[in-house]
């Protein structure tokens, strides 16, 4: 068969279904689903083509740093020095493989993350309902549809209950698009927009239900059609690394300045020109961080994998920079703050009030089961062998029927014909059952919604007039289940003689009853707002939930400690703009609110320069989630679009985890800092020892390999090591980062001057003495060679050694060693061992001795060496034991 000819919205259900040889009931076999696995493989878009590793190590030598090294291969090459230019080259080629290496594994990070956050679809196998991954998909597969799903493919729709689909990325209608399933059109060439009968990949279900069987996947999908849907944000930029860029440019272009002044003086003093080029080309590459973007790309992508073990995926990587600055997490507070296990632990009836968690025997009376049995049939949740697929609340339902002994599997003998979906602004659902040749609305919501639409109630098995006495104790019942924290819902019912409209169902019921049902917080929850207060962070909780509900669980956690600090939807709409903005700060609650209330709620805290993480599960929650500063989906209850419109999600639905997001981010940040501090302070170091000796006519303290060794050395294994930092405990003492602040706030700028100053006048020193032990002075024309080469040899060791050792003192900024496990960063130890070990095999092993023109140190060299290397980690440490003591 021809997927691709088909015109699937001119057949109609019965033979779509016959076509694709699958029964709507039961849906594909297992045998069935392996066959269609071999022949049509996975229901994924194709990525763009990826770059071969040969065009990514290319794609490395693409840079202008790089063009002037290899002109400086050429020049060393013809002027003879060829180990010169092998070394170069060499530098050269390990540079471009440690890029290309860590593109492969970014780009394998990006693929996981991708996997991990791809949508979940609802299908029917072996008569079986369960929730497998979009990729899984076959053509012939039974896909059910609920408000907030992603379609995964295009579907030939079977059943359809109000349904709407929002197709504005597939056809730019801006409206939903009512469907149809019993639709059928003669027409060959239509628009995708009227095709009423189907439902097509990526758009989305935002009212209704219904259910549809695959005709076509991935790249035969008429979203597979406009083939560049996949991998848009994959390459953008962080404003962390743009603001890291712009640091490169900026200082390669004052080193470069800086470079042209050292071969303009030493031209003006006669020097050899060849030799003078090569040092300035040195001196260019090796005090211009190059290996900044690379280290960021490490940090993230290592923090970003850290996340995900701790149940957090971030799905945008500004996220982590912006996680360190929030100052005010807006929590959802069911499944969030609480377990998202709902329990009916009370049922209210006129027969009286019934506690299900008590030890007595749960009497079953009529008006009992009837609130039960139409509980369930209002129910889109299905429940099988404790396996749950649902909104939590119906599933409660279920289980509640269950705990009463109510035979569900009758009740599947009934066919719901027509329904009424919920809405936030009438706030209840209605379904119409047809039980044989009898015909049941049934109504479930809120009490106060219910009160308006009921004019009977059922009183001990008799209907009569509802009463204000009824709606009265109906609503002090109500009261008291959310005084103690219970969710109150409603259940109303009429029977009426034929199939009606939905816009007549919810008028004239008869009032059943309600129950009151818990989700407990979750134990974790309370130590975690804890935490977060002491970082500066306020918890808000934003619920749809009673006042008195919500204000009992903020209680509990201690979030808000009078009812005063609660403010319902209703009393929110009486504010203006800039009484909510001047009063938002005054409440810890926001009750009873609808998705357009978050919106201004965090706009509000916005307003008043607050950080805003807001956490959102349903469809309506994708507008509040794009406003925040960072939008949190539920990976378990979230909607496929509150996932996509989200910059982290949470795989495990707990509060907990977002502290620990914003705790993780803050350590990020902090060892990316680390790193930029430890290579600034040393480019300065270098491009000071070499300029000022210059500037003053002695010899060039290094030579052009001896430089791009440091470069190597410094830019790569410390730095590195140092992003990989273990986490500070005390992160969580300190105030939010301002979203200002760069990376030499706080006196880090101060840090890279006066470290580098210090590195470079000690690395001077140590030039000048290799003169001095030999009885020569550096402003002496004809030094013998030896003497220069011992002095080059002084400065070189004294240079790597006082780098290698400062990184240890910037694994904390404010405290000092003895405070701290200084040597707790195992990465660091073995890049500093690894630094001395390369730096001891150059001296010890004659060839690389020769080759970076070396001399072997005396004794006195050896502990100037280390001496001299320590002293600005001592420096560094004693400035911080005074800084606290001022503190």
């Amino acid at each position: 068969m021809d997927r691709k000819k088909v015109l699937w919205f001119t057949h109609s259900i019965s033979e779509t279904l016959k076509k694709l040889d699958v029964d709507s009931i039961h849906g594909l076999t297992k045998q069935q689903v392996l066959e269609k696995r071999e022949k049509y493989g996975q229901n994924r878009l194709q990525a763009k083509k990826k770059k071969s590793v040969f065009k990514i190590l290319l794609s490395q030598l693409q840079d202008w740093l790089i063009y002037v090294l290899f002109a400086a291969v050429i020049i060393t090459f013809f002027m003879g020095e060829y180990i010169d230019s092998v070394i170069i080259t060499l530098v050269i080629l390990l540079n471009a493989t440690i890029g290309t290496y860590q593109e492969v594994k970014a780009g394998k990070a990006i693929e996981a993350l991708l996997k991990m956050s791809s949508p979940k679809a609802l299908v029917k196998r072996d008569g079986q309902t369960k929730e497998i991954d979009s990729a899984e998909l076959f053509p012939g597969d039974i896909i059910i549809l609920d408000a907030g799903r992603v379609i995964p493919a295009d579907l030939r729709l079977i059943e359809t209950v109000n349904l709407q689909i929002e197709e504005s990325s597939l056809t730019g209608e801006s409206l939903p698009v009512t469907k149809n399933s019993d639709a059928q059109f003669k027409e060959e060439k239509m628009p995708l927009a009227e095709m009423q009968n189907l439902a097509f990949m990526s758009t989305v279900v935002t009212a209704g239900r219904g259910s549809g069987v695959i005709v076509e996947t991935g790249m035969n999908t008429e979203v597979g059609k406009i083939a560049d849907l996949l991998d848009s944000d994959v390459h953008t930029k962080t404003p962390l690394e743009k603001k890291l860029g712009e640091l490169g440019k900026t200082l390669g272009k004052i080193a470069v300045g800086i470079c042209v002044v050292i071969f303009a003086v030493s031209w003006l003093q006669g020097r050899d020109l060849a030799e003078m080029f090569l040092i300035s080309v040195s001196l260019a590459v090796a005090s211009i961080p190059e290996g900044l973007a690379a280290i960021v790309a490490v940090v993230l992508s290592i923090g970003v994998t850290a996340m995900s073990r701790k149940n957090a995926i971030i799905r945008k990587l500004p996220a982590v920079e912006t996680l360190g600055s929030v100052n005010v997490i807006c929590s959802d507070k069911t499944g969030t703050l609480t377990l998202n296990k709902m329990t009916v632990t009370q049922v209210y009836t006129t027969d009286g009030l019934l506690i299900l968690d008590s030890e007595e025997e749960n009497k079953l009376c009529d008006s009992t089961r009837k609130l039960s049995e139409g509980m369930i049939l209002c129910s889109d949740a299905t429940l099988n062998n404790d396996e749950a697929t649902g909104d939590p609340t119906e599933i409660a339902l279920l289980v509640l029927g269950d705990t009463l002994g109510i035979d569900r599997a009758s009740l599947d003998q009934t066919a719901r014909i027509n329904e009424k979906p919920f809405d936030s602004d009438r706030k209840m659902m209605s379904v119409l059952i047809k039980s044989e040749n009898n015909f049941t609305v049934y109504t479930k919501g809120a009490l106060g919604s219910l009160n308006k639409v009921a004019t009977h109630i059922l009183d001990k098995g008799e209907i009569r007039q509802i009463t204000p006495e009824d709606l009265k104790t109906f609503s002090e019942v109500a009261r008291k289940m959310s005084n103690d924290a219970l969710r109150t819902l409603a259940l109303a019912y009429k029977t009426v003689s034929s199939d009606i409209k939905s816009d007549e169902m919810e008028e004239n019921l008869v009032m059943v009853g309600l129950v009151g049902m818990i989700d407990p917080a979750r134990e974790e929850v309370k130590p975690s707002i804890k935490l977060a207060a002491q970082a500066g962070i306020k918890t808000i909780i934003i619920t749809g939930d009673h006042k008195n509900t919500a204000f009992a669980i903020a209680k509990d956690l201690e979030v808000a400690e009078t009812i005063e600090q609660v403010l319902t939807g209703p009393e929110l709409e009486e504010l203006s703009k800039e009484e909510l903005r001047e009063k938002v700060g005054n409440y810890r609650v926001f009750a009873r609110v609808s998705p357009q209330h978050k919106v201004q709620i965090v706009q509000a805290l916005q307003a008043s320069g607050n950080i805003v993480s807001m956490t959102g599960d349903g469809v309506n929650d994708g507008p509040s989630l794009q406003t925040a500063d960072i939008g949190v989906a539920m990976g378990i209850t979230g909607t496929d679009v509150a996932k996509n419109a989200a910059d982290m999600i949470l795989t495990d639905d707990n509060f907990s985890t977002i502290v620990v997001a914003i705790e993780q981010g803050r350590n990020i940040f902090n060892n990316i800092k680390k790193s930029v501090i430890f290579l600034l302070t040393c480019n300065l170091g270098e491009v000071l020892a070499m300029f000022v000796p210059l500037a003053l006519g002695w010899a060039s303290p290094l030579i052009a390999t001896q430089l791009l060794w440091i470069n190597l050395l410094t830019d790569s294994l410390p730095a590195i090591a140092l992003g990989m930092d273990g986490d500070d405990p005390e992160v969580m003492k300190e105030k939010p980062r301002k979203s200002e602040e760069n990376f030499f706030s706080n006196g880090a700028g101060l840090h890279v001057v006066l470290g580098g100053i210090l590195i470079g006048l000690i690395t001077i020193f140590a030039f000048w003495y290799g003169f001095y032990e030999l009885d020569h002075s550096p402003f002496d024309k004809n030094v013998p060679e030896e003497v220069v080469k011992n002095a080059r040899t002084l400065a070189f060791l004294v240079l790597v050694c006082a780098q290698l050792f400062y990184s240890l003192g910037l694994r904390n900024a404010k405290k000092p060693f003895y405070q701290i496990r200084i040597f707790g960063n195992r990465y660091l130890n073995g890049a500093i061992l690894l630094g001395l070990f390369l730096q001891l095999m150059l001296l010890f092993v004659p060839v690389l001795r020769s080759a970076f023109k070396l001399h072997m140190p005396d004794t006195k060299g050896w502990i100037m060496a280390v001496v001299l290397g320590l002293v600005p980690l001592v420096t560094l440490e004693i400035y911080k034991m005074i800084f606290i003591k001022r503190k």
